[in-house]
């Protein structure tokens, strides 16, 4: 028998959020059994795919290192293949160490593929590119990035993993079609802090997990430069509007002017469309991508 749950209305939400308080504590999970849930997940999608395991970006990065861990843990290292894909512009050699270290510890399969020809080739073709244009430049990079994966994954039966969270998923932080394109997503519901913490849990050395985050679309590019603001306040704000938290409420309890979170708010509803599939216009009786759903089982 099919049972139906009710959402509460926004009222109820309203008396949940005025009785919440927005400290630390709150992204306190079990992450025994979030490793087991995503664990689940990862192994059940590759089991109904027909598909031969994972393959995913291995940046050197906290996020990448995260999901490989867990993609490895469900599906076993030998059918996990971490990607390193450096270019010329932002090698790093530290990122390459810390990537390799992930794999070594969690037995993941690896390759390493220099982008740089292939981006350079990209600029060239471009009749408008513009090098001076660094945002339009480094999703060229992502993009390339996705193409590699998706080539792998084609030829080798495998399934794309992504490695976004829910703090950067929430912020429009990435690149549409670029890194947030994967065919799972197991680390999205998780913001960057537990991130952090599932990482420790997983065994993922402390150095790495405390590592400030990046994209990696040019030289010295951090992640909380860009955003403004530290993931610690950042998570607790979006936190709170996903609580349905008024602006006001989440300013006064963070102790922050009420234009930051704004601003926050702002970007988390103007990103929108970067979440969701492409917009069709309604003609038929079920729509794909909007009211066209299917059994997970599936696909």
């Amino acid at each position: 028998m099919l049972v139906l749950k009710y959402l509460p209305t926004n009222q109820d939400y309203r008396v949940v959020s005025s009785r919440l308080k927005l400290v630390p504590s709150v992204f306190d999970i079990d992450y025994s059994e979030a490793q087991k849930r995503i664990c689940r997940f990862i192994e059940e999608y590759v089991e109904n795919a027909g598909a031969k395991g994972i393959v995913l970006g291995l940046s050197g990065g906290i996020d990448s290192a995260t999901t490989a861990a867990l993609s490895s843990i469900a599906v076993g290292g030998e059918n996990t293949l971490g990607l390193m894909l450096p270019e010329e512009e932002n090698f790093s050699q530290k990122d390459i160490d810390d990537a390799m270290a992930v794999a070594e510890k969690f037995h993941l399969k690896t390759e390493v593929c220099d982008m740089t020809k292939v981006t350079d080739s990209f600029y060239k073709a471009i009749p408008v590119f513009d090098a001076s244009d660094r945002l339009c430049k480094g999703n060229v990079k992502a993009r390339t990035r996705m193409i590699y994966l998706y080539y792998y994954a084609n030829k080798l039966n495998k399934i794309v993993c992504g490695s976004s969270d829910k703090s950067e998923t929430m912020m429009g932080y990435f690149t549409k079609w670029g890194d947030a394109a994967a065919d799972i997503t197991p680390i999205m519901d998780i913001y960057k802090t537990q991130v952090r913490k599932l990482a420790i849990h997983l065994g993922i050395p402390k150095n790495l997990a405390s590592k400030p985050s990046t994209p990696a679309l040019w030289p010295a590019q951090m992640a909380e430069t860009e955003l403004g603001i530290k993931y610690e306040t950042l998570d607790l704000m979006l936190f709170g509007l996903e609580k349905f938290m008024s602006s006001e409420e989440i300013a006064e309890q963070l102790n922050i002017p009420k234009s930051t979170v704004a601003k926050v708010k702002a970007r988390w509803l103007g990103n929108e469309h970067k979440r969701k599939m492409p917009l069709a216009p309604k003609i038929g009786f079920r729509t794909v991508g909007n009211d066209f759903r299917l059994p997970r089982h599936t696909y």
